[in-house]
């Protein structure tokens, strides 16, 4: 078959109907690097591609015999060096950046002791609300107690018991 007269077909098909976005956005499988994470990462990368390119230069010099061999091994070396103290920044960056927003959970971790503050917090102004809604509930819009009705259960006096197991 040839080409146009596949051309032909889909159009005929009725595929320049279909409406298909350009551009699909999927979900995240993975959530983006924080941004001293993704710059030094970015460091490293272009660092160790530098390294990469003197050793080739420095071999291929070598093997060629071309005076350029012997300063390029030594700037390799040192460019070793340095690629790796990048990759070693990108490492403690992100240790860092766990340490210091909650992502580590670790007893010695001042995120987790943050975490536990705001979590108590929330917790407080969510028992709060719940009270205020009780209590504007049960009172009418004068104040006075509202009646009870017949299927509505009695206040105890006995509060609720949480489960041996928590």
């Amino acid at each position: 078959m040839v080409m146009d007269e596949r051309r032909d077909t889909a159009a005929a098909e009725g595929f320049d109907r279909v409406s298909r976005a350009l551009w699909v956005e999927e979900p995240a499988v993975r959530y983006r690097m924080p941004d001293p994470v993704r710059q030094a990462a970015v460091r490293a990368v272009i660092i160790t591609s530098v390294t990469l390119i003197q050793a080739m230069i420095a071999f291929l010099s070598t093997l060629a015999g071309s005076w350029l061999a012997f300063p390029m091994v030594l700037s390799s070396v040192a460019s070793t060096v340095v690629a790796t103290w990048g990759v070693l920044d990108v490492w403690v960056t992100r240790q860092v950046w766990n340490q210091r927003h909650g992502v580590v959970s670790v007893p010695s971790s001042t995120a987790r002791q943050l975490r536990r503050e705001r979590r108590l917090a929330r917790r407080a102004a969510r028992r709060a609300a719940r009270e205020e809604t009780r209590i504007r509930r049960r009172s009418g819009a004068d104040g006075a107690p509202r009646p009870r009705r017949s299927n509505e259960r009695a206040e105890t006096a006995t509060p609720r018991q949480a489960p041996a197991s928590v």
